[in-house]
């Protein structure tokens, strides 16, 4: 029996959106809406309480401190150490968007970790083949989606690209997921067809297309929150404060400008293409030759679903992958155990130093698809 499809089409305009953030109107435009004057900042019990009782982690912001100055000399020593493999990477993954896009293309970044990797894919296009891609930074949230008016806008100026999602790296693939359901979602209730293929500089968790590396190792960016950012805070969705046609909402944290160090991250990346240029399209032609090299297994949730059944770990969120992760959880939270593949892997040297100095259990567990796992101590109201 013949079916009669019916497509709805946006017709509404979406407004352009005002500056905020710390980087350049030509390395990024945030698709943000600023929501500075309003005190948005819980305290960690207040915000579990909320959250208990049927409110969702977007409808608030933890209190955001300044980096320690343990914080701001891990992120000068691991970037001064990791510049070139970073700077690789970005290569490799700006190859493979080239090569499967053109240069037809809009990148959008999810914010916040994704946001200085898009800045960095647009300066190598730019500086390898003098073309400027348009590049905007909106919102996703997991157990909302995506933020539909930032793609209508882009659709709306640039309706002959295609969209090239961009994040930092992957660890269980959550933000995949909900990637993948907000595509579909858009093609439902718009008619628009958006590729969810995310582009990342690592993909430790096999759950990526495009990628710099799937080694695991430290990204500079991810010792730090907003000040490595553009001074932006984390995306805020609440219905009194955001309307039909406004954007997800941020924070500026311009008082904090003195210590950022955004600019100087990307800047002392985007110096060394020089230098990787060749071997970056080296890698991309390689894996392009292979594409099982690509495929999405899902292997990392996969190996977290394993460590949570053999610690007996009664809540997944306790389990952090990948050394970015690893990371913050012995800076800033109470970790139970770190799980390493081994000993001798040069990525963990940080991660082994900061687990002696406060005194957390390294143990062996070698069939992961990461470098390291943290394990967060399990207290009362540790959920997030």
């Amino acid at each position: 029996m013949p079916r009669i499809h019916i497509v709805y089409c946006s017709t509404k305009r979406i407004a352009a959106p005002a500056p905020i953030g710390s980087y350049s109107r030509e390395d990024v435009v945030f698709l943000l809406k600023d929501l500075s004057g309003i005190s948005l900042e819980r305290r960690t019990e207040e915000r579990e309480a909320a959250m208990q009782s049927g409110g969702h982690y977007s409808e608030s912001l933890p209190v955001e401190y300044r980096p320690t100055p343990e914080y701001i000399q891990l992120f000068h020593d691991t970037l001064r150490d990791s510049a070139l493999t970073v700077a690789r990477a970005v290569g490799t993954a700006a190859e493979m968007i080239v090569d499967k896009n053109g240069f037809d293309v809009v990148l959008a970044s999810l914010a916040r970790g994704g946001t200085p990797v898009g800045v960095l894919i647009k300066r190598y296009i730019k500086q390898v083949y003098g073309i400027s891609l348009p590049h905007y930074s909106l919102s996703i949230i997991r157990g909302k989606g995506i933020d539909e008016n930032a793609l209508l806008y882009m659709h709306q100026n640039h309706p002959d690209k295609r969209v090239q999602f961009v994040d930092g790296w992957t660890g269980k693939g959550a933000i995949r997921k909900v990637l993948n359901a907000a595509c579909a979602n858009m093609k439902r209730k718009y008619g628009l067809a958006f590729d969810d293929d995310l582009a990342v500089l690592a993909d430790p968790g096999y759950c990526a297309d495009t990628f710099g590396t799937r080694e695991d190792f430290l990204i500079p960016s991810a010792c730090l929150n907003a000040t490595v950012s553009g001074l932006i805070s984390r995306t805020v969705l609440r219905s009194d404060l955001i309307g039909p046609e406004d954007f997800h909402g941020a924070k500026y944290y311009r008082e904090w400008s003195n210590a950022d160090l955004s600019n100087r991250f990307v800047d002392t990346i985007s110096s060394c293409f020089d230098q990787v240029t060749e071997s970056a399209k080296r890698a991309a032609e390689q894996i392009g030759m292979h594409p099982e090299e690509r495929l999405v297994t899902w292997q990392g949730i996969k190996d977290i679903e394993r460590i949570q059944s053999e610690f007996g770990i009664a809540d997944i969120n306790l389990i952090k992958p990948g050394v970015g992760e690893t990371t913050r959880v012995l800076l800033r939270r109470v970790p139970w155990k770190i799980l390493v593949d081994r000993l001798d892997n040069p990525n963990l040297k940080h991660i082994l130093l900061l687990a002696k100095e406060r005194g957390v259990p390294i143990e062996e567990y070698p069939s992961m698809a990461y470098s390291c796992c943290g394990i967060i101590k399990a207290l009362k109201g540790e959920s997030e």
